[in-house]
């Protein structure tokens, strides 16, 4: 299953916040078990080091970065792809971006805490704990007949 992160569930991954970076986790780690193919937008890495700079020291900022370049998929974003965004017209061009590398990377579902600023998304958008609930149900044996 192919899935766009967005920007929240790695801050609440790398700052560890909580009550969400348990399901972050989790999420990273069904990456890192073959059961998803995560993905974050090229754009969004200058903003996931802005705000880990600004919470934390910055090797723990370059640390994060590092961490998704070596271990998740970068989309790229070219000019196509902010003429995609733009085509959305949603009320955060940062939201529209992370939709049109979604699009563009046959995402299966963007993985958000934030359904709000994805409304308008073709792509459908499940929180961390929907996913997860997702992934259980798929690896879940069959229920036997009783027979």
């Amino acid at each position: 299953m192919i899935v766009l992160l967005d920007l929240n569930v790695l801050l609440d991954l790398f700052l560890s916040r909580s009550p969400w970076a348990i399901e972050a986790a989790s999420v990273w780690q069904a990456h890192a078990d073959g059961l998803i193919q995560g993905h974050i937008s090229a754009a969004a890495l200058p903003t996931l080091f802005y705000v880990m700079r600004r919470q934390s020291e910055r090797e723990q900022a370059f640390q994060a970065i590092d961490n998704c370049v070596q271990t998740l998929h970068v989309a790229a974003v070219d000019r196509e792809t902010i003429a995609h965004a733009r085509s959305f017209n949603g009320n955060d061009f940062e939201d529209d971006l992370q939709i049109a590398c979604a699009v563009e990377i046959g995402a299966e579902a963007i993985v958000s805490r934030d359904p709000k600023g994805f409304a308008h998304s073709p792509i459908p958008v499940l929180s961390p704990t929907a996913l997860l609930e997702h992934l259980a149900k798929r690896q879940a044996p069959p229920a036997s007949t009783g027979q």
